[in-house]
């Protein structure tokens, strides 16, 4: 629940993982392994999370759509709460299309890696 509220809050805050990851002096990739759960977040990197949203770590933790999507959304974004979430699901829409299409490159570099091993 914390990692999917992180992700929620980022985009609604309009930042893209690269802004958050260099405020935190980290790769885009490891953030986005923070967010997937692949990378256990301990609370300094949790305290820094929470400062770049400018929110206290227990709004982080407590975050529900319904209850907070609305105070996020008028502090910064001009959108209704119906229109925000079409945008968080496109963003997913976009986010799993774009794991997709890496996942067919590695299927291709693992392809033509053993079509070079036989030559």
């Amino acid at each position: 629940m914390l990692l999917e509220n992180l992700r929620k809050i980022r985009i609604i805050k309009g930042f893209s993982q690269d802004y958050v990851a260099d405020l935190l002096n980290i790769s885009q990739a490891a953030y986005s392994d923070i967010e997937r759960g692949k990378t256990k977040i301990n609370f300094e990197k949790l305290k820094k999370i929470a400062s770049i949203f400018d929110l206290e770590i227990s709004s982080i933790i407590d975050f529900h759509e319904t209850k907070k999507l609305d105070k996020l959304v008028s502090d910064h974004v001009s959108t209704t709460p119906d229109e925000m979430k079409t945008i968080m699901d496109l963003f997913d829409k976009e986010r799993q299309l774009y794991q997709e299409q890496i996942d067919n490159l590695k299927s291709e570099i693992i392809y033509l890696r053993n079509r070079l091993d036989k030559k």
